[in-house]
């Protein structure tokens, strides 16, 4: 209840809504979260007719678009930045703060990639970097990943400064570039190293969770991730004298040795290796499976046999992933001739790890299980930066759970391990837990996100851009 002095001092509006009862007090604070839906269409529209792709588009003009929006909100060209590494000018980023009343408050960090995957326009059906509303859906490059929630953040921001909301923990935002390819400068990476105030924060909210729905539109679960696994390549190399092909000599033979060793590879099965979030998933999706309930059940519990997870894993590829660290040959090359044995092969190993394996470790046991010591692997790139699955405590899922129980009630909250990767494994590594979740429940066949006519329900973005603004307020009142 607000104090004596506070009431007095509050509008009339304001004495009205604090009089509500809770069912109400709900209502009136999704009616405000709903509130100027206008001008959110409208930047979300010059965000994703912005051509932010690598090469040809441009990271920094959007970049620069949104800052103009928040410096007309009232955020001073202090709490703005736009930081650009001279070196990729095209590549840059957008950071602000709204700053909280409580300075010991760790803050928090709204964290989202504005760089899309290219389009091609011949391939569309609609032009990818025009936003076009139809059938109940938005078309468009990025209109998904990530636009939607970089969207989202900076309308709230700008809204929290328009309504002179005051937090108590800061609300920092990162709008980054570089997330879809590693030919780019990686922007979270980035502003790490170079402007690391502006990222300190105690748990950033990201891409990677969000809402399933089923064949028919309704909304199944809500995910939470927490976690990604870790990418990383392996060159395979054999290297052999070669020869006239009509010397058969299969022990001198390169890429027989390689067909043996990448064959075998791609038969193993690592080790089950449970991360808090991987065990919560399963346990939490019991009932939604009918057929593998059981198992399931048993991995949420702690009790899962090797019967249960092999039940698990043969059912669907993206659970097996979620079990295990998992490794598969992607690419190969070798041999000069037709009509001459090998004198070189190679090939790379794409794996994802879980997350605290070491990576050196998955390398040794690449390397025994091809069974050829004729055939070396090594790394193909540095490793990445280590980072642990961040914990899901209270604090972080009350908030997520209540609000997903008010917005769509009798969908469960689900925790997730990313088996893809986002910037999360650089913020993760900085000791910044960070958590993917969005409110934003997209269609089971992915909505072509990477791929042709990428799309968002219209529906899910509004409720997903309601859902990102009270969470916001809820972890920083």
């Amino acid at each position: 209840m607000p104090s004596r002095r506070l009431v007095a001092a509050l509008p009339a509006a304001a004495l009205l809504a604090a009089s509500l009862s809770p069912l109400h007090a709900a209502t009136a604070a999704d009616t405000q979260a709903r509130a100027g839906e206008a001008a959110f269409r409208t930047l979300y529209k010059e965000l994703v007719e912005t051509d932010s792709s690598w090469p040809n588009g441009s990271c920094t003009l959007a970049a620069e678009q949104i800052a103009t929006r928040l410096k007309a909100a009232g955020y001073a060209d202090g709490d703005i930045a736009v930081v650009v590494d001279p070196a990729h000018p095209k590549e840059g980023n957008l950071t602000a703060v709204l700053r909280g009343s409580d300075p010991k408050l760790p803050a928090l960090l709204l964290l989202a990639h504005i760089d899309v995957v290219a389009a091609k326009r011949a391939d569309w059906t609609r032009d990818p970097f025009t936003l076009i509303e139809e059938g109940g859906y938005f078309y468009g490059r990025g209109t998904s990943d990530d636009k939607a929630m970089a969207a989202s953040f900076a309308d709230a921001m700008i809204r929290f400064k328009q309504e002179g909301y005051k937090p108590k923990r800061t609300i920092k935002m990162a709008l980054t570039c570089g997330e879809e390819t590693e030919k780019a400068l990686n922007g979270v990476e980035y502003l790490l190293k170079h402007k690391p105030d502006a990222m300190a924060a105690g748990w950033a909210l990201n891409e990677g969770g969000g809402g399933s729905l089923d064949e028919n539109g309704k909304p199944v679960s809500h995910g939470v991730q927490a976690g990604e696994k870790v990418y990383q390549d392996f060159t395979f190399t054999a290297t052999a004298p070669g020869g006239h092909s009509s010397r058969q000599e299969p022990h001198f033979n390169a890429i027989g040795w390689m067909a043996q060793a990448l064959a075998n590879v791609n038969a193993y099965d690592f080790p089950v290796n449970l991360t808090p979030a991987a065990k919560a998933y399963f346990g939490a999706s019991a009932p939604l499976y009918p057929k593998l309930s059981q198992p399931m059940a048993a991995v949420g519990a702690g009790k899962a046999t090797e019967a249960d997870y092999a039940a698990i894993s043969a059912a669907n590829p993206s659970w097996n992933a979620t079990l295990r660290t998992t490794c598969i040959p992607t690419l190969i090359n070798g041999g000069h001739a037709p009509n001459a044995q090998p004198q070189s092969v190679t090939a790379n190993v794409n794996c994802r790890i879980i997350p605290g394996e070491d990576v050196e470790a998955v390398r040794a046991k690449l390397a025994q299980v091809g069974g050829d010591e004729k055939v070396k692997v090594t790394l193909a790139d540095p490793p990445q930066p280590k980072s642990s699955a961040p914990q899901l405590t209270q604090q972080i899922m009350a908030p997520i759970e209540a609000l997903t129980k008010e917005m769509w009630p009798g969908v469960p909250v689900i925790p997730r391990l990313a088996t893809g990767a986002t910037d999360g494994r650089f913020t993760n590594a900085a000791g910044i837990p960070t958590y993917g979740v969005s409110g934003m429940f997209a269609d089971p066949d992915g909505q072509g996100v990477h791929g042709l006519n990428e799309r968002i329900r219209v529906k899910s973005l509004l409720d997903g851009r309601a859902f990102l603004y009270r969470l916001t307020k809820a972890y920083t009142q």
